[in-house]
């Protein structure tokens, strides 16, 4: 067997492992998700997406991997702009992204300290974590009064609910062992925003924690333009150096 069959061969095997890992993990978590059509090139969906994760999600999770100045840095906000609308904690401008609340306090709340959220989105993926944002929905069997259709029995509560709305599950005819499930989600009850600006808002977010996961994404973007314009003149370049030098040879 050649070296380019066993490299097609190990190629193949590399992208089946990684089909089917996602499949299971879809399965795993409640079925399909949506596409979350983030941009990292938006800054405007950055600013408003590190402004909705604040004001929403800080209380309770973290990002330790990231850095107030660096996040103004590369979101193109001010030091003033960050520390009076995004920082609550009372953290100075170089440290990193920490939660007020205590472990006392979340043990009481929840059971535990909720999870660091710096690198969700490349854990997760930037899709499921926009489907996770949209699929919670009321249910008074939890002890919070909330699930998620993405993640069943998340211990959470929606908190986007105020932007959303009240959300009611859907359910389809009993299975063979006589439970119900999700098949829909419904709002019953209407937030401050619309569908297409809920929709967005969970974009923004989901952007936002696109970057956070790897902030020199942005960076990398911006460069690669300039990457590609390099080895396209280098490689022009380098054509033209070959005929001139093979041109007597022949």
């Amino acid at each position: 067997m050649t070296i380019v069959k066993k490299f097609t061969l190990s190629l193949a095997g590399v992208l089946v492992g990684a089909l089917l890992v996602s499949a299971s993990a879809a399965a795993a978590s409640g079925g399909a998700v949506e596409q979350a059509g983030t941009d990292l090139g938006d800054r405007a969906s950055l600013q408003r997406g590190a402004h909705l994760y604040m004001n929403y999600c800080s209380g309770c999770h973290s990002l330790k991997y990231l850095r107030y100045s660096r996040m103004a840095e590369d979101l193109g906000l001010t030091e003033e702009e960050v520390m009076e609308n995004l920082n609550f904690t009372g953290a100075k401008f170089g440290e990193q992204i920490q939660v007020a609340m205590t472990a006392e306090h979340a043990n009481a709340w929840f059971g535990k300290m909720p999870p660091d959220l710096s690198l969700i989105a490349r854990s997760r993926g930037s899709d499921w974590v926009y489907t996770y944002l949209k699929s919670f929905y009321l249910d008074e069997s939890r002890p919070l009064g909330w699930n998620n259709k993405l993640f069943p029995n998340a211990s959470m509560p929606n908190p986007l609910w105020e932007l959303q709305g009240l959300q009611h599950a859907e359910y389809g005819e009993p299975d063979e062992n006589g439970e119900r499930h999700v098949t829909g989600l419904k709002v019953t009850e209407a937030g401050t925003l619309d569908t297409a600006g809920f929709n967005q808002a969970a974009r923004d977010i989901t952007a936002f924690l696109e970057y956070a996961g790897e902030p020199a994404a942005l960076k990398r973007h911006s460069l690669g333009v300039w990457v590609i314009l390099f080895l396209t003149v280098f490689t022009l370049l380098a054509w033209v150096l070959k005929k001139e030098y093979w041109r007597d040879v022949h």
